[in-house]
């Protein structure tokens, strides 16, 4: 996600104090609770979070080093009225993205009806033909979303894009609760705050229901590039709290399209990917042919219908951020209903009268690679000279489907800790998760907030530096803390009549540093917020 600057004269949305100075609902017990810690009081707390992070392994790469991720000893809170809009405006989000996705990849008549225009989507790196009439077992191709969030001026929420592919950071959510319960304590005081660590448990709920219908018993796989990932720790994470299966590309094999996985005992069937790999790396008799993060053969196998990827090959169609602006007519079109969630206004370069209304005031906007991520690659008009104004006029008349743009927004502020003990603005954005099993999407309560620790910056990513807070939503009591949950259907298991071939691969010292550059390389270039968050 690239948040953008916030121009001279317009101020950000204060998330703790509303315009009369007084704190905002659920904000009230926190201030208080940090005047009555002091500047001495504070930095102590941070000295036990970092001491916390760091004996928790709590961790992420950044530069090739592993370090603590910068944790916020202030929360962001949500009232519960506003999160029951932002909840629901997800949920509509994605049962659109859903038969959006089910329609490009089967019988296109989206783009039959010129609702949202062919060439956007022909021309997208991640329209994918090799998916195109691949249906999951359950029909979910989004199982797992991270939907980016903004706050504008106003206050008002906006989608700022959309993670339907590898979404990542899941994970810090749920550390960064049970950190600052530890090392803060008595700000939870007085407040009903709607827990996190469920999450998981719906996770493993959507991956079972996404299992082939004749298993009854799924074996279940988290597929990491390897260590080397600057999101490894969240793929082991998550695995270790599923019960599930931690593997890599060497650990699998297909077999008479099915997947198989190496163990010490022999092989053993796996039902149920769920993969942190891009598409381009994740099978290489379609895709990149000298990947050795993927598995050969495993789109045939997912083909035959004997096991299921989550999420499905060929999302990232619908998180391009050139398709994005079309979104809302989506809504309309599969829905008949108006987006809960309004978008950032966004220009779409290809389209000729548009273009031409962005190059006349390029200095009042934010100009954005469709395939960029981390911040990298964005150019900010009220930052620019007019040597990169003139730059990028030539390189958006040059490739225009390689760029959108869009009006310059000023993110919302919430008070952060800076050195040890002084509070200060600054900018944060939200990116809420949800699961979807098929009959109900999950969205997790808050999600992660990132915030830009340096003054002034207003990148948030945690690859240049930028850190995140715990986000309470909290609890009005008009709801159970554990949501009713429809029981899976058990049926019996097919037999199996041969048992796989053990092969290992080739072990080469060439191959080993191929396969570390392909996981660097992986983390590196995922549009989808692989880097964490």
């Amino acid at each position: 996600m690239q948040p953008q600057a916030a121009p001279p004269g317009r101020a950000a949305y204060d998330e703790m104090i509303d315009g009369s100075g007084q704190p905002r609902p659920g904000m009230g017990t926190v201030t208080e609770v940090l005047a009555g810690l002091g500047p001495e009081g504070l930095a102590e707390r941070a000295r036990l979070r970092d001491a916390y992070l760091d004996r928790q392994g709590i961790t992420f790469s950044l530069s090739g080093r592993e370090r603590p991720l910068p944790l916020d000893l202030v929360p962001r809170v949500v009232g519960a009225a506003e999160w029951d809009r932002v909840e629901q405006g997800i949920r509509q989000r994605i049962r659109a993205l859903e038969m959006f996705l089910a329609d490009v990849y089967g019988t296109g008549q989206i783009l039959e009806d010129g609702v949202v225009p062919r060439r956007l989507v022909t021309s997208s790196r991640h329209f994918h033909r090799a998916a195109h009439g691949l249906v999951p077992p359950n029909g979910v191709r989004i199982a797992v979303a991270g939907i980016d969030l903004i706050r504008d001026e106003q206050g008002v929420f906006r989608v700022l894009e959309d993670n339907l592919r590898c979404p990542s950071g899941v994970s810090y959510v749920l550390e960064n609760r049970r950190t600052l319960a530890h090392v803060l304590p008595e700000v939870f005081a007085g407040h009903q705050v709607r827990g996190v660590a469920e999450y998981p448990e719906h996770l493993l709920d959507a991956l079972r229901a996404a299992a082939p219908s004749d298993v009854g018993d799924p074996t279940i796989a988290v597929l990491t590039p390897g260590v080397h990932n600057s999101a490894h720790f969240e793929h082991a994470f998550l695995a270790r709290r599923m019960g599930a299966e931690l593997v890599e590309g060497r650990d699998l094999f297909c077999r008479d399209d099915r997947l198989w996985m190496r163990t010490v005992r022999g092989a053993r069937p796996v039902h149920v990917v769920y993969r942190r790999i891009d598409d381009e790396y994740l099978d290489p008799v379609h895709f990149v042919p000298d990947s050795l993060l993927g598995v050969p053969g495993l789109l045939n196998a997912a083909r035959a219908g004997n096991v299921a990827i989550a999420n499905a090959v060929g999302n990232g169609v619908a998180d391009d951020k050139a398709v994005y602006p079309y979104v809302p007519a989506m809504i309309d079109y599969y829905l008949g209903e108006e987006a809960l969630l309004p978008n950032v206004e966004t220009y779409d370069l290809s389209d000729p009268e548009q273009q031409a209304y962005v190059l006349a005031h390029l200095d009042a906007m934010v100009v954005k690679p469709v395939d960029g991520s981390g911040g990298y690659g964005l150019v900010i008009g009220a930052q620019a000279d007019d040597a990169a104004l003139a730059g990028i006029a030539r390189t958006i008349e040059a490739e225009p489907r390689g760029w959108i743009a869009q009006p310059i927004v000023t993110l919302s502020t919430c008070p952060t800790l800076v050195g040890e003990s002084a509070l200060a603005p600054r900018h944060v954005d939200l990116r809420p998760f949800a699961v979807n099993d098929g009959d109900d999407i999950y969205v997790l309560p808050g999600g992660l907030t990132r915030v830009a620790l340096p003054e002034g910056s207003l990148v948030v990513n945690s690859s240049q530096g930028g850190g995140s807070k715990d986000t309470w939503v909290l609890d009005d009591g008009q709801r159970d803390s554990v949501e009713a949950r429809a029981a899976l259907p058990r049926v019996t298991r097919v037999r199996r009549s041969a048992v796989a071939r053990y092969h290992a691969p080739a072990t080469a010292e060439e191959r080993l540093r191929q396969q570390e550059g392909q996981q660097q390389q992986q983390s590196m270039s995922t549009p989808a917020g692989e880097s964490p968050c």
